[in-house]
């Protein structure tokens, strides 16, 4: 099993995904495809975390399931 994740960081803490990297992309690449994507869907009018995660699953990429611990500051 994969174990290479990717935070997708949010202004509010609700907003703060995780997702697993599909095993044929490499870190970078999946950062580039990944930032491409976000923003193809941002020039819609409207869309939600679903609209990107179809797109990401699309591709191989996994939403996980996390617990979002206290902050550290």
């Amino acid at each position: 099993m994969n174990n290479n994740l990717m935070i997708l960081p949010a202004s509010k803490h609700t907003g703060i995904r995780l997702i697993r990297i599909p095993e044929d992309i490499e870190e970078h690449e999946a950062y580039r495809y990944v930032t491409g994507l976000i923003a193809k869907v941002e020039e819609g009018a409207e869309y939600n975390w679903d609209d990107i995660l179809d797109l990401l699953e699309e591709r191989g990429f996994e939403a996980v399931e996390f617990v979002l611990g206290p902050s550290l500051d």
